[in-house]
């Protein structure tokens, strides 16, 4: 991100409505499972020099969405994500490394399961607007590859042919649309 084409410093709140926290995931090796999270929070603070900016982020666990009821279920269980004991996903940033006019690498802390566990997201930020309303947004857009066994989540089934049920690799696609305070 270069200095002209970084959004405004100062507080911003994620506008859940126009945002969205989305994975996929390798299922019985010829196929992908796409869901999302459809209940989260969180807030950016633009610094200045932008790289002592912070995000946090919340995604409430039991949110956890697939479209398919059955599998849903299984995942919010204590084989995957546990929501009864963990009800609550957390990323807090530790870092912003600059790359190129409008992007960068997040480093931060991602807590799943009561594990917290390093992680690198790349992000683009995709420009500010004035809405109509009056309020100044920004766009960014981040993604991710998470290991399920960093976070003790290795439920899994061999199948007949000696590959996975579930991968073990998971795909994060963040767009976000904050609201500056």
């Amino acid at each position: 991100m270069s200095e002209s084409s970084l959004p405004p410093a100062g507080k911003w709140t994620i506008d859940t409505v126009h945002s969205g926290v989305n994975f996929s995931v390798r299922h019985m090796v010829a196929a992908k499972v796409r869901g999302r999270f459809n209940s989260f929070s969180g807030t950016l603070d633009i610094a200045d020099p932008i790289e002592n900016s912070t995000v946090e982020v919340n995604i409430e666990a039991a949110s956890f969405d697939t479209g398919t009821s059955q599998r849903d279920d299984h995942v919010k269980s204590a084989d995957f994500l546990d929501v009864e004991n963990y009800p609550t996903i957390t990323f807090k940033t530790d870092s912003l490394k600059l790359e190129g006019d409008n992007e960068g690498k997040l480093g931060g802390s991602l807590t799943l399961r009561g594990k917290s566990v390093p992680v690198e997201l790349q992000v683009e930020f995709l420009g500010t607007e004035k809405h109509p309303d009056g309020s100044i947004r920004a766009g960014f857009s981040a993604i991710a590859e998470l290991d399920r066994d960093d976070f003790g989540v290795s439920w899994n089934a061999v199948l007949e042919t000696g590959g996975l049920m579930v991968g073990k690799k998971v795909k994060v696609e963040i767009d976000i649309e904050a609201v500056k305070e």
